[in-house]
């Protein structure tokens, strides 16, 4: 039951709901019905006697009966007895062989051979010393078996009322929760694109209107906003959920122009505190000690440069604001000339750390040349700053089917499986292990954003005390660039 979805769910409860009610309802009908059958047997049944003695004449010793006398009116046989129940005139039923003894008044059933009779007799003084009764006799069975057919036909259709009611309950249901699909439609659009300008779209929105704010000096205050259609309450959370959207938006703008800006007003200051230190260090006016200091201010400088450009690299990719420049390029050579020299810096560090690199040749695709370097650079270092001293890192690329796929391995701590979704997120460090000086949390940021604006994607698979790889895909051929810009 878990697992039906909610639009199921309101079906089977309605459908349910409203056969119980009919089964109820039907049950109490048919229990009523079947006492007003056989009431209404036995009122018909007295009054087609009581009528009768219109049809009965007595002249000169001798009985004269009319036509409906002999009829069978109102399924019910009309005949003629005399006290000592004598049989004068009249029909009695086929299959009712029994002779009852007279009880004026009083209406009775009798069974015979199976079935069931009603039969009432009444007197009728035909002379001051003359009695006769009028006996009448109608089928019980007969008026229960009509009913039979009624109970039948009822549980025939009862299925198909059922079925009926299951499939209306449906599209109701259907129709009811379609905000709720278009809702659902549109956060994950949201998720996929990461498009915070979409919207719903189920209510309409306000015109900008001017509002006196009650002051002397006639300031306006835009009002904006969405107009509810006081449909249901599901409009209304669709209406919320716009307003709140916009509100995101709005936050993220804003905060994508801070970043834009800080990083914009930083460039500046860091640039010239490390011209500054090139210069002191050029000079012979500190000493040894103080030239070390300098040294690590340099570094620190250089390392906030660079954070700095991921800033602004994402906060521009963030705003649709960094063009591709699509070439056909040659990836083997390409890749094996930044296998090379990220291999001499990792020679510079003297940790023994040795790439090993597969790279399948001549593999050519459309690509941006200097986001492919960065891209693979972030993967390198990324690699060699988590690998034992002494490790291998392992680099291949390869092509299959028109795509591109490359592997960068490391055999380092690797990253626990809680922390593995988040390490796409900016300023993420899965944990003081895997924390380095001059590492922003930015690499891989910029990895999937240039994995993604190529029309591929890049994904990680990693086990703790084991470690990582890292692979990246995308399609030989780009398309959908107009000026070199996705």
């Amino acid at each position: 039951m878990k697992r039906l979805s909610l639009k199921l769910k309101l079906t089977l409860l309605y459908t349910f709901f409203m056969a119980l009610l009919t089964c109820a309802a039907l049950a109490i009908l048919f229990s009523l019905s079947s006492r007003e059958i056989l009431s209404s047997a036995q009122n018909k049944l007295e009054r087609r006697v009581q009528e009768s003695t219109e049809d009965i004449k007595y002249r000169s010793e001798e009985f004269r009966l009319g036509t409906d006398f002999y009829s069978v009116a109102q399924d019910v046989y009309l005949s003629l007895y005399e006290e000592d129940l004598y049989f004068l005139y009249g029909k009695l039923p086929y299959g009712f062989d029994q002779e009852p003894e007279i009880q004026d008044g009083v209406v009775r059933t009798i069974r015979d051979k199976g079935q069931e009779w009603y039969v009432y007799d009444m007197s009728y003084q035909v002379t001051e010393d003359y009695t006769v009764y009028i006996r009448g006799i109608t089928s019980v069975t007969d008026a229960e078996e009509s009913f039979s057919v009624t109970l039948r036909f009822s549980l025939i259709l009862l299925p198909l009322m059922v079925l009926a009611t299951a499939v209306i309950g449906y599209r109701f249901t259907r129709r009811t929760l379609l905000p709720v699909r278009r809702i659902t439609d549109t956060v994950k659009k949201i998720r996929m694109d990461a498009d915070l300008s979409r919207r719903i779209g189920l209510t309409d929105p306000l015109p900008e209107t001017d509002a006196d704010e009650g002051n002397n000096r006639g300031d306006k205050k835009k009002v904006v906003g969405t107009k509810r259609k006081e449909r249901d309450e599901i409009y209304v959370l669709a209406g919320t959920f716009d307003d709140m959207l916009s509100e995101l938006e709005t936050a993220f703008e804003r905060e994508k122009q801070f970043t834009s800006d800080v990083s914009h007003e930083l460039r500046t200051p860091v640039s010239v505190i490390i011209a500054q230190c090139n210069a002191i260090l050029a000079g012979d006016a500190y000493t040894d000690e103080q030239k070390k200091e300098i040294r690590l201010i340099e570094r620190k400088a250089k390392g906030m440069s660079d954070m700095i450009s991921q800033l602004l690299f994402l906060s521009r990719a963030d705003q649709g604001r960094q063009p591709l420049n699509i070439d056909e390029i040659d990836l083997s050579e390409l890749t094996g000339m930044i296998v090379e020299e990220e291999q001499m810096l990792a020679d510079e560090e003297g940790r023994g750390i040795h790439i090993e690199s597969r790279i399948e040749p001549h593999i050519s695709a459309q690509a941006d040349e200097t986001f492919y370097i960065r891209m693979l650079v972030n993967l390198i270092s990324n690699a060699l700053r988590y690998s034992r001293d002494g490790g291998i890192v392992e680099v291949s690329l390869e092509k299959n089917n028109g795509e591109v796929t490359g592997r960068v391995t490391d055999h380092g701590a690797g990253i626990s499986e809680e922390m593995l979704p988040h390490i796409w997120e900016r300023f993420f460090r899965a944990d003081t292990s895997r924390t380095e000086a001059g590492h922003s949390g930015l690499g891989l940021s910029m990895v999937k954003w240039i994995a993604k604006a190529h029309g591929g994607s890049v994904s990680a698979e990693s086990a703790e005390g084991e470690g990582s790889t890292f692979t990246f895909r995308f399609p030989e051929k780009q398309g959908g660039f107009t000026n070199g810009a996705p």
